[in-house]
């Protein structure tokens, strides 16, 4: 079986419509691999209907987990240390770390590995060592890290908290009205922000010993430290004038604080720890994601919560589960994707027509099961009766609208093999759905994912803000998949919001006829959902927005017949479409092509014999790249399921396409 990667053969170009024997073949093939998968799909189905896979992310999981545990005084721990051998296997050659397999040293990444393993017991005179001291210094040193591994310095007494940003808790007072308040800053950001603006507030610190410290990273006194600034494109006049703002800002908050010029400091800390502990319920810790549920257990240590605490042992307990554990090494997950992963892996089978009705209603009931109806963070600012799914196990306060789409568009394409009473419920869930995606549409035509109108975007310009997620603005691969489900519920070009929405993605399409990705990586992603979600809401595909994305998807297949694309996309608009083949980004391209209407493209073609090919003789593809997007150019994603059902799908949708053709 050929391995995946950068593409080495060369596929002869056919031209015209392909003879019945190239189809017969090529439909035998693509038939084998359907089922397969789908024998593969089956045998992973959880009893109670869903599936859920390793979400995996890069070292700082694992480093900053073992920082927390050293703050709580158990860096000799077992897992502390299986935690640090997973460090030290993805050292680079270089002696870094990265973001991703493949990508360039990160600085912050880089020094919380060493720190985390010379915390563990790992002699910093060892060859590894040396070599991660020397590139992390000719990278700048410690320095250069971000704001969050500033406070994990500060928490281990290697800076004061002086040199961390302020993030003070009276902004928990601010009302919604406020120009500036919680809700204005991105949902994940919010669930960081207030529990670190209590520990900002309370600064705990634990002083280690000298060995264990990192000093020896520091190129000048931590009070001599470049200022903190965000890696994402605003520049000019107007982004240098609102980081000094921000800067005066921090530094006179910092001094009001030293001397004590805080009326409201109570009031807010119990206002903060109110709203945290409130967001416990109905949830798989804070947000349910790793590094709010980390500050979590810091603010309320800091509030006086013992670690045996009911408050407190949830909190570990909720990364306990995101541990996955071996023989010789501990490696955590950000947090779980069980809703996404049941979604797309229910929308491949059902298009698949082979799946067995058991394991569709299995998959059905368990999602309209994970249907929110509590109000969450959303109602800030959107007036619409709570619906909608999240992501996780359970994280009732955060609805997102990615998740929702994905979800409604399984459940209607299963519809039909219900039985009436989930026919009805199926319907029921997805007309809240459909509201409550209306209601959340921006003031620009577009969504985001978590919030409505969260777009202020001088927020990126805080001192905190380096993390490149303060706001949660419109996006045209999430606008566009909206379009898409909104197909599915009768709403099409003349429908107000349809039509904002494609006025949207025409603004934003690139020079050269892609779209951004903001959540998968990365041209690929955002021009495969835009065309999709275009085709779907019947633009027609002569359009010039429509034919330009098509062809920009043409010109970036590789010789083997499959595509795609590095992270560093990101940073470097050079490799825009370019990297190591994977299976899922070529089943993100078939599915725009197929959608656009060219399923009989000798491209397409060569796309299906790539994935049949590339299939492992257990159903599965191999895929070790990361294709996912947490942030872009601070944090990136390996979802395993991405390569399964992504290319089941993609098959799946030209085999059904074919009709029209045989």
């Amino acid at each position: 079986m050929n391995e995946q990667g950068t593409c080495d053969q060369i596929a002869s170009e056919q031209t015209g419509p392909a003879s019945r024997p190239v189809y017969t073949d090529l439909i035998a093939s693509v038939e084998r691999a359907v089922a397969r998968a789908t024998d593969w799909f089956t045998d992973r189905q959880h009893s109670d209907g869903h599936w859920c896979a390793e979400l995996e992310g890069d070292t700082i999981l694992e480093s900053e987990y073992i920082l927390l545990l050293a703050w709580l005084g158990e860096e000799g721990s077992e897992i502390a240390c299986k935690a640090a051998r997973y460090i030290r296997s993805k050292q680079q050659v270089n002696g870094g770390w990265s973001l991703f397999p493949g990508g360039d040293l990160d600085i912050s990444v880089s020094v919380k590995a060493y720190f985390a393993l010379k915390l563990t017991g790992h002699d910093p005179e060892a060859d590894y060592m040396r070599r991660a001291r020397s590139v992390i210094r000719e990278h700048g040193g410690a320095d250069a890290v971000n704001s969050f591994t500033r406070f994990y310095f500060a928490l281990l007494g290697q800076i004061p908290f002086d040199q961390c940003p302020a993030v003070p808790p009276e902004m928990v007072l601010l009302p919604n009205w406020s120009p500036v308040n919680i809700y204005r800053i991105s949902a994940w950001s919010r669930t960081i922000f207030v529990p670190l603006a209590i520990v900002w507030a309370q600064k705990p610190s634990r002083k280690l010993d000298s060995q264990f410290g990192i000093h020896e990273l520091f190129l000048r006194e931590p009070r001599n430290w470049p200022p903190l600034s965000s890696p994402g494109k605003q520049s000019g006049l107007a982004a240098t004038a609102w980081r000094q703002f921000f800067r005066t800002i921090d530094g006179t908050l910092k001094l009001a604080d030293r001397w004590g010029v805080r009326p409201l400091r109570g009031r807010a800390i119990r206002a903060a720890e109110s709203w945290i502990l409130e967001r416990f319920k109905a949830s798989d810790g804070l947000g349910a994601i790793f590094p709010p549920i980390i500050w979590s257990v810091v603010a309320l240590r800091c509030l006086g919560y013992s670690v045996d605490s009911d408050e407190v042992s949830e909190c570990l307990q909720q990364l306990k589960a995101l541990i996955i554990e071996d023989d010789t090494t501990v490696r955590l997950q950000p947090c779980k994707s069980p809703v996404w992963d049941t979604a797309i892996t229910l929308r491949a089978l059902a298009a698949n027509k082979t799946a067995s009705t058991e394991v569709l209603t299995k998959c059905v009931d368990w999602l309209l099961d994970k249907e929110t109806r509590q109000s969450g963070d959303w109602r800030a600012n959107v007036n619409a009766a709570p619906a909608g799914w999240f992501f996780e196990y359970a994280n009732a306060f955060y609805p997102d609208v990615d998740d929702t789409i994905m979800v409604m568009m399984g459940l209607r394409e299963t519809r039909d093999i219900c039985t009436k009473s989930r026919r009805e419920r199926i319907d029921a869930a997805c007309e809240r759905a459909v509201q409550w995606i209306l209601a959340m549409q921006n003031r620009d035509g577009g969504w985001g994912a978590f919030d409505k109108d969260n777009d202020l975007e001088c927020l990126c310009h805080v001192p905190f803000a380096d993390h490149n997620a303060m706001i949660d603005p419109s996006t045209p691969d999430i606008t566009a998949r909206v379009l898409e489900a909104l197909s599915q519920f009768d709403l099409g070009i003349g429908h107000a919001a349809v039509d904002r929405a494609v006025a949207y993605l025409r603004r934003t399409q690139e020079g050269d006829g892609s779209w951004f990705g903001r959540w998968g990586v990365n041209y690929i992603y955002g021009t495969w959902q835009v065309i999709s979600g275009l085709a779907r809401i019947r633009v027609p595909s002569q359009d010039p927005m429509i034919d330009r994305g098509v062809q920009w998807l043409l010109d970036h297949q590789q010789s083997c017949g499959g595509w795609g694309e590095t992270a560093r996309s990101y940073d470097h608009a050079e490799l825009k479409g370019q990297g190591p083949v994977t299976a899922s980004q070529t089943a993100w391209a078939l599915l725009g092509l197929i959608d656009a209407g060219l399923e009989d493209h000798p491209a397409v073609r060569r796309g299906m014999q790539f994935l049949a090919d590339h299939q492992q003789d257990d159903g599965s593809w191999t895929e070790t790249e990361f294709t996912g997007t947490g942030f872009p150019r601070v944090f990136y994603l390996r979802y395993h399921m991405y390569p399964m059902y992504f290319p089941l799908l993609a098959l799946t949708r030209w085999k059904q396409s074919l009709g029209s053709i045989l």
